[in-house]
């Protein structure tokens, strides 16, 4: 499996060209006028225009209305919505609902979450709409987003770790191990691709990219030498 990525907080056109240049599968857009990386929706369908085809536009939302969102999509028309705030299970599928859009919804991971906890938290919002995607993983910090901040990846049950968008505290130096370790569906990076807040760092996405594949390329392998060992009746560990 191909690990998805996801670039988050594009304010520019030329991080756009770098996003699409290195490979990424989804660009995210910030309509939350708190964040230093928000977007006017107005500004986001200027960037949406040169984003080519099949690649996922993502509208990222805090404590928004239905209404709030489905204004702001009708000027930007984002591919799939992502809920980063507060949103109870049934809000979060009302606003997918209002706007017709897929959606992920975020769990902040604390120290003392429980696995058991988010495979709940999935199950519940799955049951609650047929547009929700997945959950995306985030660091619980004070503010809405990980902060660049990253939490302990042991605590994402092995078998909800393949439906699942990890975030929070990702750089180049950890995704590697972070793919390889985790096996997430996807991954989502926002600060740790920057040459300043909202200022997107070519070299540091493409690095980045280079870096979740190489995860991927140790899954291959470790995936080899299991079906290898298999094959022979041998253990695999």
């Amino acid at each position: 499996m191909r690990t998805r990525i996801k670039i988050c907080g594009l304010t520019r056109q030329e991080d756009i060209q770098a996003v699409v240049a290195a490979g990424a599968d989804a660009i995210g857009f910030v309509f939350y006028p708190k964040s230093p990386r928000y977007v006017t929706p107005e500004r986001a369908a200027e960037l949406i225009r040169a984003v080519p085809p099949f690649i996922t536009t993502v509208g990222l939302f805090v404590n928004a209305t239905p209404e709030e969102v489905a204004a702001a999509v009708r000027i930007a028309p984002v591919s799939l919505i992502q809920l980063h705030g507060d949103e109870t299970i049934a809000e979060a599928a009302a606003i997918a609902a209002a706007v017709n859009r897929p959606f992920l919804k975020v769990f902040r991971v604390k120290p003392d979450t429980a696995p058991d906890e988010l495979l709940e938290y999935e199950q519940a919002n799955r049951a609650a709409s047929p547009l929700f995607t997945s959950l995306l993983l985030d660091t619980y910090v004070d503010a809405y987003g990980g902060a660049g901040k990253g939490f302990d990846w042991s605590l994402i049950p092995k078998d909800l770790a393949p439906r699942v968008v990890l975030s929070g505290g990702l750089s180049v130096h950890n995704a590697t191990d972070a793919v390889a370790g985790v096996r997430p569906y996807a991954v989502d990076i926002s600060s740790g691709v920057e040459a300043a807040k909202g200022i997107k760092d070519a070299r540091k996405i493409a690095d980045f990219v280079a870096a979740v594949r190489a995860g991927d390329t140790t899954i291959e392998r470790e995936h080899i030498h299991e079906t290898s060992v298999s094959r022979q009746g041998l253990p695999t560990s």
